[in-house]
């Protein structure tokens, strides 16, 4: 298992230390280094600032918007950052939320699954610098009755093959991120529930002929480092309220459903209906400790060794650790016990 670091949303007021943290994550051998966009920073701007700054680490985007732009446009975005890189990019999609989605992109969020399929097919065919022509139910190349031409993609990416990571939560998406993608990018991972979504991505998988050899799988964990887990989890708890209870609407929230699926259906509806109403710190208080602790790094060095071997065990190859509320020294203390613990836990690649 590698250790990768997730730099969440530039603009937030870190950006200094944001950049700090990928470097001292690339000084100490950490594979990757994500960054995320929503509607406030874009990712690709940010990951070539943080490749111009480091040296070895892979910069990755969890995740480019599929909304956001059209599938060609995210191909030359990919060749463009494996350029600049030196062949260090690695390319994740999602298809966001319908909130975004539609207020502020204008797309409407309309069967996201074949949309992801389409989208990934054409990204890959220009990847490959194919003339790019496709017909399908969504995206259309060239337009027909035009001037329009297959064209090719005219960058040459450093590496032949740029890895697509799928951002993707339900069971349908979980089949469709084995069958077409090189990895997932998971949120609110947790060992103990992990198999249900893993057996579905490799029924995808198996699908194309493939197995789950090679295949990347990478949780992000919120990190936080101290002697007492139980105080370390109540830092975790309005990131967590965030997601199952305000992300998304009543009717649609992908995160609040996994919350469910993982057995805390009572407590989400709670924790929704609090965050729903403002009350956003009841709602914090009333995510469950067990979600928090299974879905997390929390505790002293011995105790998030003993998380990372779960972690390993149940099929993590990539663990992505994001320090949450800390400033740059508590930050980078954070990311050196992470390796320490992954030496300890005896998992590490």
């Amino acid at each position: 298992m590698r250790l990768g670091l997730n730099l969440g949303y530039w603009g937030a007021g870190n950006d200094a230390n944001n950049l700090e943290l990928a470097k001292e994550a690339d000084r100490l051998g950490y594979s990757v280094a994500w960054a995320a966009e929503a509607y406030g920073s874009d990712v690709p701007t940010v990951l070539a600032w943080v490749a111009a700054h480091t040296s070895r680490i892979d910069v990755g985007s969890a995740i480019l918007q599929i909304p956001a732009r059209q599938p060609t446009m995210a191909a030359m975005t990919a060749a463009t950052l494996d350029t600049l890189s030196g062949g260090r990019f690695r390319l994740g999609l999602g298809v966001s939320g319908p909130q975004v989605s539609e207020g502020w992109y204008g797309v409407k969020f309309d069967k996201p699954l074949a949309r992801t399929r389409e989208y990934v097919e054409i990204v890959k065919q220009a990847l490959r610098r194919e003339r790019v022509s496709f017909q399908g139910k969504h995206f259309t190349l060239p337009l027909p009755d035009g001037p329009g031409k297959p064209l090719k993609l005219t960058a040459h990416p450093v590496r032949d093959r740029i890895p697509i990571y799928l951002a993707s939560i339900g069971p349908k998406n979980l089949r469709l991120t084995g069958e077409i993608a090189d990895g997932w990018l998971a949120i609110f991972y947790s060992p103990e529930y992990a198999h249900e979504s893993l057996e579905l991505i490799r029924q995808g998988r198996e699908k194309v002929g493939k197995t789950l050899e090679g295949f990347d799988v990478v949780p992000t964990s919120p990190l936080v480092v101290g002697d007492d887990w139980k105080a370390a989890a109540d830092t975790v708890r309005p990131y967590s309220a965030l997601y199952v209870g305000g992300m998304g609407s009543r009717e649609q929230n992908f995160y609040n459903n996994l919350a469910c699926r993982m057995g805390y259906e009572a407590e989400a509806a709670e924790v929704q209906n609090l965050y729903l109403a403002k009350d956003y710190a009841g709602a914090a208080a009333k995510v469950p400790l067990g979600f928090i602790d299974s879905t997390s790094l929390l505790g002293p060095r011995e105790r998030i060794a003993e998380q990372m071997r779960k972690l390993a065990e149940s099929g993590v190859t990539t663990l992505t650790v994001s320090p949450v509320l800390q400033d740059l020294e508590h930050s980078i203390a954070a990311l050196r016990v992470a390796v320490e613990a992954l030496d300890k836990a005896g998992v590490g690649d």
